[in-house]
Parts: C-alpha cells; structure tokens; sequence
C-alpha cells in the first residue's frame, strides 16, 4: 500500500499522524503484555512468580532504592512523645532547651 504523502492536505497528515501514533501505542502495549506472558511463563517453570522475580513491580519505580528511617537521637524532656533525628532543622522545643542551659547529651534517648 502506497500513500503519495504530496498529495495530502496538512489537516490529513496530522489525522494520519495521529492514527499512526495510537496504532503504534496499541501494538506496544500488546507486546509489553506479550512479553508478560513469556517472562511469568518461564519463572514459574523454573519454580518462581514473576513477581518474587522482578520484586514485586516491574519497572523503573521497582528499581527505585527504598528510603530508610533515621533513628530517633533527642527526646522532649517535658513531652516525651516529640523526638528528633539530629538531622535537618532544629525543632522549637530543642533550641529553646538549648537556650534554656540543657545539654544536646541530657536530652538524648
């Protein structure tokens, strides 16, 4: 099938384009699903999902490294409940037992 590409108005271009683009979008998402297939079908021959393979998701967001808590390093003498990392920011109640005469080291956990 030949089309003369000359002979087509701006307006029938675009809607070609346009056709062209969601056509190629459908054929892309049929061979990711394609390729789902193969890749759950040859883990389970080897024993394992897909999932415990690829951990999970699959994806740039799987590769992504989890972010781990900071451990808790100073308490609020006078309300226990309101901690700090030592990290960042100093919290309110920390700068004014700072000014207040306490040391870093009386109000560690």
């Amino acid at each position: 099938m030949t089309i003369d590409l000359k002979s087509l108005s701006r307006k029938e271009l675009e809607k070609m384009s346009r056709d062209i683009d969601k056509a190629l979008d459908r054929l892309k998402k049929q061979d990711m699903k394609k390729a789902k297939e193969a890749a759950a079908k040859a883990a389970a021959a080897h024993g394992f999902s897909l999932s415990e393979l690829v951990g999970g998701t699959a994806g740039p967001k799987a590769a992504r490294k989890a972010k781990t808590k900071s451990v808790m390093k100073y308490a609020n003498p006078a309300d226990p409940s309101q901690q700090w990392t030592g990290k960042g920011r100093q919290p309110n109640w920390y700068k004014a037992a700072i000014e207040a005469g306490k040391s870093p080291e009386s109000m560690a956990i």
